[in-house]
C-alpha cells in the first residue's frame, strides 16, 4: 500500500477512536516497569504472578484470529505481549483490531507468561493506546538504505539500526567520562559565549550572523580558547568546558562545521609534564567507552596501552621533503612554489600562503602515522597561541596527539607574554587583510588582559572527532543529527 493511502487508512482509526470516546494520546501513563526491568526478573514474575503494565512502540503485530502477537520496544528492550481475546474481552480485543497499527505506542497490563515456543512474554488482561501513529516505520527487513535519507530521519534510523542508538548512548559515557576525569583533578568547568565580535583561539573561517538587540555582525566561536585564558587570569587556575563550536569549513569523513569540543587550561603547569595526564585520560575515556585500548581506525592498528613515540615536526618534514620548515622563505606566493616543487608541479590552486602550504605538506606524511604519537616541533608561524621553544625559539611548545594519521588532540604552554602574542596578532591581521579568512582576527582586549598579567598555563583541547576514531565512525555518523541541506 503506498505511504499516503496508509496514513489516510490510519487517519480514518484515529477519528474511529475519537468517536468511540478513546483518547489516542492520553497525557498519562500506567507503565510500572521498563521492559528491559521485566525481562530481567522475568522469573521471578512468572513464579509470583505479579501483575504488571508494560509500554512501547508496536514494532510488528501477527493476528492469529483470536489472539495477536506484538512486539513492544520502549528504548530499553523488546518484550512480546498477547493479546488474547479470552484475556482482554470481545469489546477490548475488537477495538484493538480496528484502532491499533503498527508503529503505534501502547501499554498492555498483564502477567509473565511463557508461550509454547518457550519465548518469555506477557500475558495481557488489558491494554490502552498512548500515542496513535499516522505513518508506519519501514519494514526492519529493509529499513533505509540510503544515507542521506538516514541522516534525514535519523530517529527512524536508530529504531531500524539499533547499532546507530547503541552508539549514541556510548557517546554520552565518552563525554561524561572526560567530565569525571577532570571534576577528579579539582578542574571547574566552565561555559563561555558562543557569539563573539571576533574569534579566536584556532585557524578557521566562522560563521556570521545579526545580533539585532545590539545591530552588530557577530560569530559563532571556533574555540573556548581565549575565554578560558580570562579565567586563569581573572584567577581559576584549573578550569574545563565541554561545549559546541562552530567553523564554516568543508565536510569529510573527520571534519563537520559544528561539533562538540573539549578545552582545558592549567595555571602553573608545563605542557611538558602534562602530557602523561592526557595519555592517561585517552586511556580511561577509550576504556570506559569501548571496553578496550585496541582499535582500528582506517587502514591503521592503534594500541593506546603501548608507549606512545615522541616524532620531531622538522625531522619528518626534511626527512620527507629535504627542506627545513623553520627556514623556508615568508615571500608573497612562496607556499605555491613550494607546493610544486615537492608534491605536485602543475599545481595551480588557493594556497599562495607559506603557512598554508607548509601545513599542506606536513598532513600527506601525517596520513602515514598511526601512532599513538606525540608531535613536537611546530613552527613558530604555524601556531600563533603558543610559547616559543627555550631551546629554539623559531618552533612553539606544541604537543600534538596523533592517532590513525589524523591530528586528535592539541596540547601547549600558552603564550602569556602580551608584546609577543601582539606581535603575532598583527602577523595574522595582515593574513586576514590579505584575503585568508581563516588567520585569526587581532583580539586587542585579549592582549589587554594578559598585560594584567598570565601564570604559566598548560592548555588543550580536542573535538569529537577522537569519539568518531575510536568508534571507527564517520564523525557525521557518530552525530545525532548532522546538518543536511534542505530537500
Amino acid at each position: 500500500m503506498a505511504t499516503e493511502d496508509l496514513r489516510a487508512e490510519r487517519l480514518k482509526k484515529l477519528e474511529l477512536m475519537q468517536q468511540a470516546g478513546v483518547d489516542p494520546y492520553p497525557a498519562e501513563s500506567e507503565r510500572t516497569h521498563e521492559n528491559a526491568a521485566f525481562l530481567a526478573s522475568f522469573q521471578e514474575f512468572l513464579d509470583e504472578k505479579k501483575a504488571v503494565t508494560l509500554g512501547g512502540r508496536i514494532m510488528s503485530l501477527r493476528d492469529q484470529g483470536g489472539l495477536v502477537f506484538i512486539d513492544l520496544f520502549d528504548g530499553t528492550a523488546r518484550v512480546q505481549a498477547l493479546i488474547k481475546k479470552d484475556e482482554v474481552g470481545d469489546e477490548a480485543f475488537g477495538q484493538f483490531l480496528e484502532f491499533v497499527s503498527i508503529s503505534d505506542f501502547i501499554e498492555v497490563s498483564g502477567i509473565a507468561f511463557v508461550t509454547k515456543r518457550g519465548m518469555n512474554s506477557l500475558l495481557g488482561s488489558s491494554w490502552r493506546m498512548l500515542a496513535k501513529s499516522i505513518r508506519q516505520v519501514p519494514d526492519e527487513w529493509f529499513g533505509l538504505k540510503d544515507e542521506d535519507e538516514r541522516y534525514r530521519k535519523r530517529y527512524l534510523d536508530m529504531l531500524l539500526n539499533l547499532e546507530v542508538a547503541e552508539l549514541l548512548k556510548k557517546r554520552s559515557v565518552f563525554w561524561n567520562s572526560i567530565r569525571s576525569f577532570m571534576l577528579e583533578r579539582g578542574f571547574v568547568e566552565v561555559e563561555t559565549p558562543i557569539l563573539e565580535t571576533k574569534t579566536g583561539g584556532a585557524e578557521a573561517r566562522p560563521f556570521i550572523t545579526h545580533h539585532n538587540a545590539l545591530d552588530i555582525e557577530v560569530y559563532l566561536r571556533i574555540s573556548h580558547e581565549l575565554w578560558h585564558k580570562k579565567l586563569i587570569i581573572g584567577g581559576l587556575p584549573k578550569v574545563f568546558e565541554i561545549g559546541r563550536v562552530f567553523r564554516n569549513e568543508g565536510i569529510s569523513y573527520e571534519h563537520a562545521q559544528d561539533y562538540t569540543h573539549f578545552e582545558f587550561y592549567q595555571a602553573y603547569q608545563d605542557a611538558r609534564e602534562g602530557v602523561p595526564m592526557l595519555i592517561d585520560l585517552y586511556r580511561k575515556v577509550a576504556q570506559d567507552t569501548f571496553g578496550t585500548l585496541q582499535f582500528q581506525m582506517g587502514d591503521h592498528t592503534v594500541d593506546l596501552g603501548v608507549e606512545w613515540k615522541r616524532v620531531d615536526y622538522n625531522e619528518l618534514m626534511q626527512s620527507k621533503y629535504g627542506f627545513d620548515p623553520r627556514e623556508v622563505s615568508q615571500a608573497p606566493n612562496e607556499g605555491k612554489k613550494l607546493i610544486r616543487k615537492h608534491f605536485d608541479s602543475t599545481y595551480d590552486g588557493e594556497i599562495t600562503e607559506t603557512g598554508r602550504a607548509v601545513d599542506f605538506l606536513w598532513k600527506q606524511i601525517r596520513k602515514t602515522i598511526g601512532g599513538p604519537a606525540i608531535l613536537t616541533g611546530m613552527p613558530v608561524y604555524l601556531e600563533p597561541l603558543a610559547k616559543k621553544t627555550k631551546g629554539d625559539p623559531r618552533v612553539v611548545d606544541r604537543f600534538q596527539i596523533l592517532l590513525g594519521g589524523s591530528e586528535v588532540g592539541k596540547a601547549f604552554n600558552e603564550l602569556n607574554d602580551p608584546i609577543d602574542q601582539s606581535a603575532r596578532f598583527e602577523s595574522q591581521q595582515a593574513l586576514r587583510d590579505a584575503g585568508d579568512e581563516e588567520a585569526q582576527m587581532a583580539d586587542f582586549e585579549y592582549v589587554e588582559a594578559m598585560e594584567y598579567g598570565m601564570p604559566p598555563t598548560f592548555g588543550f583541547g580536542v573535538s569529537e572527532r577522537l569519539f568518531s576514531f575510536l568508534a571507527g565512525e564517520s564523525i557525521r555518523e557518530a552525530q545525532p543529527f548532522p546538518l543536511m541541506r534542505p530537500k
